[in-house]
Parts: structure tokens; C-alpha cells; sequence
């Protein structure tokens, strides 16, 4: 793992799962690692916290500490990196939102995504949100107001990023941001603020369906009127013509109010219609079929923003 330190060390807080744990010592304040590299994995509340890592990728599960307007909170966040110190840019990839309860939805692990990133010199990090998992803290209760819940979610997000540019191996001057789905919303939600280092965003499918709320359609497509009035960085979105949560026109009318008073490097907006995609497009992103869409596109995206995207040497 380059340039990372490995002790096996006694458990320091009262954790949600038992079983030996591993300390990361990294400059990041002590952080509790649920899994290590070999694939020996300690019980979980998640059943997916218990599959095998994969070990091509470096993939590890650290409880990363973070701040959230004053608390601390634990946001389980899965990690991958390329062989060697780096230092490396990073993807910071957001997850989408399961129907029901956010706590029982499994960790997202993005294989696809993370393979094509890490093979190109990136550190990839998908935090679980407060609320979500094993993470801790509580899902958002926002009712009906989807941009709330888009800003109240990307506290998080933007949490986990503040303590994942301090490891030594990652270059914070070279930030990439996306999300599918809930975490598409997040990460345009996110692209509001103004954080040192990030260059650029990717919208994979991203929304919020709120079938139980009048008018919900509406109000996501302002959703992303408001948040394109605030954005900072060049974005590239992604949504297929058969997705079942937001069918066309749906998508042409949410990148259109996002469009309509971007402004600067915001303005810099491109959306890819990707057309149909098996059953349901909406979570293309993650498939190698899907890759085969984006991958040209991205690529392209990432070296305008002035970062190489070539495969690492073997």
C-alpha cells in the first residue's frame, strides 16, 4: 500500500460492530479501518462490508472521522488507490439513495467507476453519508424540499473531502467531484461551494424522486435552477432516454434550469444523452456497458480540466 502504515491496535471507541479493527496512521485523525487489504473482514451490521476486497484496487473500509457544523461523525467510507506514494488526484464519488431505510442500504462500492480511475492514477473515495449504513449520524428529515436535502447531504460530502485532501497520498490541487443518482443531485448541490482544489464535476443520472410528494418533478427541476445560480465548476452530466425515476424530457428540463443562469466556469456545462440502456438507464454508470458510453467522454472532460487520464504503465 506505498507509503501507508498498517498496526493491528485495541479497539479505542465502542464501534457497531465487534471484532478486531485496524488503525491507518496517515496525518488524518485516528481513523477505524473495518477491513484490510487481505480480504479478512470483521462482522458488520452491512452485508456488504463483509465481501471480499478487491485487492487490484487497493480497495480498503476506513470509519473516517469528520466535522459537521461542530459534531463529530463517522462516515464509513470505502478507498482506492493506485500502487506507489503519489501523490494522486482524487475522485471524490457520491452515492445514490435506496428506497426505504438509508441505515439497512448496503455500502456503494462503484467497482466499474473506481477501476477506470484508479487504473488512471487516481485515489478514489466513496464516503457514506451521515445517516447511511454504518455511518453515523441521521439521515436528513426534509420533508418535501429536495433542494434542502440536496444542500443538507452534500454537508457531508464536503465534510469527508475537507479530511480525505489531509492524506499524504492524495493532491489537492487536482479534485475531481461526481455522483450518481441522490449523489448526482449531492454533487451539484456541492459544486456551489468554493473548495481549493476541485476542477470539475460529473453528473451520473443524478436526482431525487419523491413519488409521495405533489409536484416532486417540478421541484427537482428548480432544484438544479437554483443550484446552477450558485455553481463554480465545469460539469458533465449523463442520463439515459428509458430511466425510470426521471424519463425524458425530465433530464433536458433539469440541465436546462441548471444552464439557464450558470455563470463562469459553471457555465462550461455539457449533458450526454446516452439513449436506451437495457431495462433502465439509470444506473448505466456502473456497468462495463455503461463504461464503454461515458469513458470517451470523461476522458475528454478530465484532460480539459488539465489532468492526464491515460492508462498507468505496467
Amino acid at each position: 500500500m506505498g507509503s501507508l502504515t498498517w498496526l493491528i491496535a485495541p479497539l479505542f471507541r465502542a464501534p457497531q460492530r465487534s471484532g478486531s479493527l485496524l488503525r491507518l496512521l496517515t496525518g488524518l485523525p485516528v481513523a477505524t479501518f473495518l477491513l484490510s487489504a487481505s480480504g479478512c473482514s470483521s462482522p458488520s451490521n452491512n452485508a456488504s462490508s463483509s465481501l471480499r476486497l478487491d485487492r487490484q484496487l487497493n480497495e480498503q473500509i476506513v470509519m473516517l472521522p469528520v466535522q459537521i457544523e461542530g459534531r463529530t461523525v463517522e462516515l464509513e467510507t470505502t478507498m482506492y488507490k493506485p500502487p506507489g506514494n503519489g501523490p494522486f488526484p482524487l475522485l471524490l464519488m457520491n452515492h445514490g439513495k435506496n428506497p426505504g431505510n438509508a441505515r439497512t442500504q448496503p455500502r456503494s462500492r462503484h467497482l466499474q467507476i473506481a477501476s477506470v480511475f484508479v487504473h488512471r492514477g487516481f485515489v478514489v473515495a466513496i464516503p457514506m453519508r451521515e445517516g447511511f449504513t454504518a455511518s453515523g449520524g441521521q439521515y436528513p428529515k426534509d420533508g418535501c424540499d429536495i433542494r434542502r436535502h440536496a444542500f443538507d447531504e452534500a454537508k457531508s460530502a464536503a465534510a469527508a473531502l475537507a479530511e480525505l485532501v489531509k492524506l499524504p497520498y492524495v493532491d489537492r490541487s487536482r479534485i475531481v467531484i461526481a455522483g450518481q443518482s441522490d449523489g448526482g443531485l449531492v454533487t451539484m448541490a456541492l459544486s456551489t461551494r468554493q473548495i481549493p482544489g476541485v476542477l470539475g464535476v460529473i453528473n451520473f443520472s443524478g436526482g431525487l424522486r419523491m413519488k409521495t410528494c405533489a409536484g416532486w418533478q417540478q421541484n427537482l427541476v428548480n432544484t438544479y435552477d437554483s443550484i446552477g445560480k450558485q455553481a463554480r465548476y465545469p460539469s458533465l452530466w449523463f442520463y439515459g432516454d428509458n430511466d425510470q425515476l426521471w424519463p425524458q424530457p425530465m433530464p433536458e428540463q433539469m440541465f436546462n434550469a441548471y444552464t439557464r443562469n450558470a455563470e463562469g466556469d459553471a457555465g462550461h456545462a455539457r449533458m450526454i444523452d446516452i439513449g436506451t440502456f437495457g431495462k433502465n438507464s439509470h444506473d448505466f454508470a456502473d456497468s462495463k456497458a455503461g463504461v464503454k458510453l461515458w469513458y470517451p467522454q470523461v476522458k475528454a472532460f478530465v484532460q480539459s480540466l488539465g489532468m492526464p487520464f491515460e492508462p498507468l504503465s505496467k
